[in-house]
């Protein structure tokens, strides 16, 4: 089992007595992103360390918990050493720590008394010096019962910098922190325009988790620069699907009124927009809303294929263009059902009408939906032999 200490005890630089904890960070709290990526690592308990409770802290805590795990308020080692599950690996997380999933994973599946170390001393990232050549990194992991030994001592004592020594007096690994942490903005920040600007890096690190060529190419640049801007306006979660699904309506019209061009358009802005979307509902929290906007994008994907053909065939007086979208919808459908583990050239829901809108702008709808047929079909090819090699 895994449980969260994350810290929330200092106050921000520049927002007067308001926790640090509290500052905005991509559309949400600092400590609602720190518990996010906690959950996100299968954490069932989550413990807040503070000082002192403010009503933002409580509203995030309320937050927190909706999303399904228990959350207690500590105040210190002794309170949290009582809260913990004895058999817990206990994920620590340093106040005001900005971070990466790719970092908190590391950390949340290593070993108990483990800390997470760079070398570089006059990095953000560097909390507390730890020995004569790394400094922490603001995250660690350990027992249940090293809780318990810290909780043993006076409680005038730092909360989080006694446990550091106690951690690394008992010996404890140490893990490098990931370079792509590093370059996503990870490390301490308690001013709330810098904060801005770590979350617009953690953001644009997010986008760049998607690595199939549309998105590398096309969708993951619109996504870094929408996502810091829509985050920031507190953008509804009905936004992106309600915008997808009035651009894909648009485009199925401009089809069946004869611009296939400007259809097949209208439906990859559409497609854009839930693949934004579907970034900020993960980083709110919300998976469920997430993974239903990445369906969505392979519906519409089909939905334009084959709309395309039919307009093409009806044009053309010829059912040779809807039976190629049909058999490049079939074969992309098994291919994405498969849930092999794609290559980046593999084709993908959001590639297809990427390769189609070229030929159907210039008026020849037919041999973009004969090109991206074979390229379902080879990708099928390719799953299939990747499966069979992993058999």
């Amino acid at each position: 089992m895994i449980a969260g200490l994350i810290f929330a005890t200092e106050a921000a630089e520049d927002r007067g007595e308001a926790l640090a904890a509290t500052s905005p960070f991509g559309g949400m709290t600092l400590i609602e992103y720190q518990a996010r990526l906690l959950i996100g690592c299968g954490a069932g308990q989550l413990m807040i360390a503070v000082a002192r409770v403010t009503p933002a802290l409580l509203a995030a805590v309320n937050r927190i918990a909706r999303r399904g795990v228990a959350v207690d308020v500590v105040r210190s080692a002794e309170e949290a050493a009582a809260k913990a599950h004895p058999l817990a690996s206990i994920v620590v997380v340093a106040d005001s720590l900005v971070t990466t999933d790719q970092a908190m994973r590391a950390i949340a599946f290593a070993q108990p008394d483990t800390l997470m170390v760079t070398a570089e001393a006059a990095s953000p990232a560097a909390v507390e010096r730890v020995d004569a050549g790394h400094v922490w990194a603001g995250l660690a992991a350990l027992s249940a019962t090293r809780l318990k030994e810290i909780a043993g001592m006076p409680r005038e004592y730092d909360f989080q910098s006694t446990l550091l020594r106690v951690v690394v007096a008992g010996g404890a690994a140490q893990v490098q922190l990931p370079v792509a942490a590093k370059r996503a903005g990870h490390g301490v920040e308690r001013n709330a325009g810098a904060l801005a600007s770590r979350g617009n890096a953690v953001l644009a690190a997010l986008a760049n988790g998607r690595t199939g060529w549309p998105d590398r190419f096309v969708f993951t640049p619109v996504s870094r620069f929408a996502l810091p801007k829509l985050a920031a306006r507190g953008l509804p979660h009905w936004a992106a699907p309600a915008a997808a699904g009035v651009l894909t309506v648009a485009g199925l019209a401009a089809a069946w009124f004869g611009s296939a061009g400007a259809g097949v358009l209208l439906s990859l802005f559409g497609i854009a927009s839930l693949s934004t979307g579907s970034l900020l509902s993960w980083l709110r929290g919300d998976d469920r809303r997430a993974l239903a906007q990445e369906a969505a994008i392979a519906l519409i994907a089909a939905i334009t294929v084959l709309a395309t053909g039919v307009a093409a065939s009806v044009q053309d007086a010829t059912l040779t263009p809807v039976v190629l979208a049909a058999v490049a919808v079939a074969a992309a459908g098994m291919g994405e059902r498969s849930g092999a583990r794609a290559s980046w050239w593999w084709g993908s829901p959001a590639g297809y009408p990427l390769i189609l809108a070229p030929f159907a702008l210039a008026g020849f709808s037919w041999a973009g939906l004969a090109v991206i047929a074979v390229y379902a079909m080879v990708t099928l090819g390719a799953v299939v032999e990747s499966l069979r090699a992993k058999a």
